[in-house]
């Protein structure tokens, strides 16, 4: 009786997700990053407050900035610059995301170690 009530609970969680997310989960796996991140930031200006909301969009940013740093076709001067901005935005909405922390931190190396200033 006890997995039963635990199943229920499981599946009313599973119907509870906030359409939005599911939506941006599609678009995410067909590459289109830009569309899920502005569908989840319309979603979650109209409610600030929801933790799935706030992951999924620091999710999306996260996503578009790993696309951007395994784009090889893009050179360096529009790649981190770009994927910076989004690893940064990522932090803005998860302060503990350790993957954009250390991204931010190879980035910001490299500039540094080619005497450079940082992108903001």
């Amino acid at each position: 009786m006890r997995l039963f009530v635990l199943l229920a609970a499981a599946a009313s969680f599973a119907v509870a997700a906030d359409p939005a997310v599911t939506q941006a989960q599609g678009l995410l796996k067909a590459h289109k990053y830009d569309e899920a991140i502005a569908l989840l930031s319309k979603a979650h200006t109209a409610n600030p407050k929801s933790a799935e909301l706030t992951k999924a969009l620091a999710d999306a940013h996260l996503a578009d900035a790993d696309s951007m740093m395994a784009d090889e076709s893009l050179p360096p001067n529009r790649k981190y610059p770009s994927a910076l901005r989004e690893y940064r935005k990522v932090l803005e909405l998860d302060k503990t995301n350790q993957k954009a922390k250390s991204n931010i931190d190879q980035i910001e190396g490299i500039y540094k170690s080619m005497g450079r200033p940082i992108p903001q």
